[in-house]
């Protein structure tokens, strides 16, 4: 029988998780209910009694969660609590006892179970069902696959609308759960080695020569737009060992992060697949500019600068000689510090569809500095340079990638296990 495993605050929410529990069971599913509660439950307050306990884990954990209610630090509190959800979910994920998450809550309780829900690997069911649906997600969906159902009214009893609200989450999750018990070894023993590439506009291009070099090699491909989200969802893929390699052509996001556009993938970028050690072939695609959006947006400090209104909603910066070589020892840190094999290829001829020759944003020399700064960063290192007369655009470029992206990981897997 799949079970769901179900995160709540009982202290403030039980009356609402036996209700789900029951449901639960009708619609065919095991339940495990875990007690997120950071409060002691009020006098005569209806609690079911969970199969697991936070508290305890995050006592475990050293989280001293009495002295933190004591005096009232509520926020460190949750916090805590969040620390033992997340390692109560991933152990009953470890043990093959959790074929899909559930819960619903205010903003304490949302971010308890979304921070447990974010932790697990991308394709194990995620079902929130949170009052800050209705506003910014970001913070509780980050890269993952969770699935946010606007609660409607307060997670306060069950009515008129919850009992629709809360039964239908209930439902999808009992459906969930059946399907990924049934299905997650095939989702996970797949027959295609498994490859991340990502692209920009202008980059397209090679992507779509690298993808089909990729497809003839035996490769599934999964593209992914560099738009901040792109990068996330490539870094979280990375983390849950579900790549067998990354193709990261595209690393415009690190110009955002570096200078302040508005596509920044966070500092993270480009960093999982490294630690994993997951074989990467790297290029400066779409380093030749920062991302904003319409005209009227761009800060102020960049009027001077050289702006190319991409579409209506977007406007593109050029970076500066300063700011490509500050991005070249960027590429180099950050691929130095890979435990796998990383290899990155730079073409000379320019780095993006408008950073040809007679384009707008061609500057040779900027392109070099960032060129030099890789170069004196990788020196010694184990990261090899690939300098390829070419525009990254160019199928030669793209195919030499994929080709040499495949030569990793060929050699990765022949290589004994230790």
């Amino acid at each position: 029988m799949a079970t769901v495993v179900l995160v709540g605050t009982l202290d403030t929410k039980g009356a609402e998780y036996a209700w789900l529990r029951e449901r639960l069971r009708e619609y065919g599913s095991d339940v495990l209910l875990v007690d997120a509660g950071v409060l002691p439950p009020p006098p005569h307050a209806p609690i079911p009694a969970p199969d697991v306990s936070a508290d305890a884990v995050a006592r475990a954990a050293g989280h001293e969660l009495a002295r933190l209610r004591s005096n009232g630090e509520r926020g460190a509190a949750v916090a805590a609590m969040a620390d033992g959800v997340t390692e109560v979910v991933l152990d009953l994920h470890r043990q093959g006892k959790l074929h899909a998450v559930l819960a619903a809550g205010g903003s304490g309780g949302s971010s308890i179970a979304a921070q447990a829900m974010r932790a697990l690997p991308i394709g194990v069911p995620k079902v929130l069902v949170s009052t800050m649906a209705g506003g910014d997600v970001a913070p509780y969906v980050g890269s993952s696959d969770l699935t946010l159902m606007y609660s409607v009214v307060d997670i306060s009893g069950i009515n008129a609308v919850s009992r629709q609200v809360l039964g239908n989450a209930a439902a999808a999750a009992a459906g969930m759960a059946r399907r990924y018990e049934r299905n997650h070894d095939d989702l996970a023993g797949r027959g295609r080695r498994v490859v991340a590439a990502t692209m920009f506009g202008v980059t397209t291009p090679a992507i779509d020569a690298a993808r089909a070099r990729l497809h003839e090699l035996g490769y599934e491909v999964l593209v992914f737009h560099a738009t901040g989200a792109g990068g996330r969802a490539v870094e979280k893929l990375a983390s849950d060992g579900m790549l067998d390699g990354v193709l990261d052509l595209t690393t415009t996001e690190l110009a955002d992060e570096l200078v302040g556009g508005v596509l920044s993938a966070g500092p993270e970028r480009l960093t999982a697949a490294g630690r994993a050690g997951i074989p990467q072939v790297v290029a400066p695609g779409a380093l030749d500019m920062v991302n904003f959006g319409p005209e009227r947006t761009v800060p102020p400090r960049f009027a001077d600068r050289d702006l190319l209104v991409h579409n209506p909603t977007v406007t593109l910066m050029r970076t500066t000689a300063d700011e490509m070589a500050a991005l070249g020892a960027v590429l180099g840190h950050k691929l130095a510090a890979a435990r796998g094999p990383a290899e990155l290829f730079w073409p000379l001829r320019g780095v993006s569809a408008v950073d040809a020759e007679g384009g707008p944003f061609a500057d040779p020399a900027a392109d070099e500095a960032g060129l030099r700064a890789l170069r004196s960063t990788v020196r010694g290192s184990n990261v090899r340079l690939h300098e390829v007369d070419a525009h990254i655009n160019d199928a030669v470029f793209a195919v030499a990638m994929a080709d040499r992206l495949d030569e990793l990981i060929r050699s990765r897997a022949l290589k004994p296990a230790t």
